[in-house]
């Protein structure tokens, strides 16, 4: 694991599973060694998920970590670099959704959503600036938007506005450090089939009436592509995101939805 490598090094958060594991693996395919995040509940995940980066033949390494503790992003990005040499690519990826109307959200579960999605971005974007920036060498930052970073849905208040933060992070941070040669944009998925989805989903439904699976194919009605998304189109695109061909993108939180959003 401490062997010297000269392959680029990321780092992907809530990466054992959905959209945060479709991101590691195709970074490992693209030829990144790749630090996997999770909480320590899902640390049998990350470990499946290291493993199967390591049998592409590249480096893998688990950071357990809880992104809304600053302690532990510190301690994350230390070990990330201790174990396999340098930070080159952060995807802050991790995230949590709830379904409630505005009126029934207790102030408990609005910091919860907010203390993962926006604050997590926040201390993981800046832990990585500092680390890039020592290294000198600049690097690239992203981070998990929305398409309800542009037009909330109903039902999902504290996480669109969280998703809203996400976007105006990303391009403040893009503005302060370019002189670093740092990028920073962010991914804004639409309706994927994951666990969240799935959630998601089922709490529509019970709000509305409908049974389970309605809700999924009432929204999915919008996509102009005619298909939910699957997690890997997500990660194609993270994957250009952090490669050199878009070494002059910056600030941008770009929808990738099938065409539901039109910005």
């Amino acid at each position: 694991m401490n062997a010297a490598s000269s392959n680029r090094v990321a780092l992907v958060t809530g990466a054992g599973r959905g959209i945060g594991k479709a991101i590691a693996l195709r970074l490992a395919d693209d030829g990144l060694d790749v630090a996997i995040n999770d909480v320590p509940a899902n640390q049998s995940l990350a470990e499946k998920t290291a493993e199967e980066i390591h049998a592409k033949g590249v480096r893998s390494t688990v950071a357990l970590a809880d992104v809304s503790k600053e302690a532990d992003v510190t301690a994350m990005v230390d070990a990330v670099t201790k174990d396999l040499g340098k930070l080159d690519v952060m995807v802050a990826n991790a995230g949590i959704a709830n379904v409630t109307s505005l009126l029934e959200v207790d102030v408990e579960t609005w910091d919860r959503i907010m203390s993962i999605n926006l604050r997590g971005a926040f201390l993981c974007y800046t832990a990585a600036a500092r680390q890039m920036i020592k290294q000198g060498g600049g690097g690239k930052i992203i981070g998990a938007a929305s398409i309800v970073a542009y037009r909330p849905f109903a039902l999902l208040g504290p996480y669109s506005a969280s998703k809203w933060g996400v976007r105006g992070l990303t391009q403040a941070a893009a503005m302060e450090w370019a002189k670093h040669k740092i990028t920073v944009n962010a991914y804004c998925p639409g309706i994927v089939g994951t666990d969240m989805w799935e959630l998601i989903d089922e709490k529509l439904a019970a709000e509305e009436g409908m049974k389970k699976g309605e809700a999924l194919k009432k929204y999915s009605e919008a996509i102009a592509l005619g298909r939910v998304s699957v997690p890997q189109d997500v990660a194609q695109f993270v994957s250009y995101l952090a490669s050199p061909d878009s070494d002059y993108m910056t600030g941008q939180s770009v929808m990738i939805d099938g065409g539901i959003q039109f910005s």
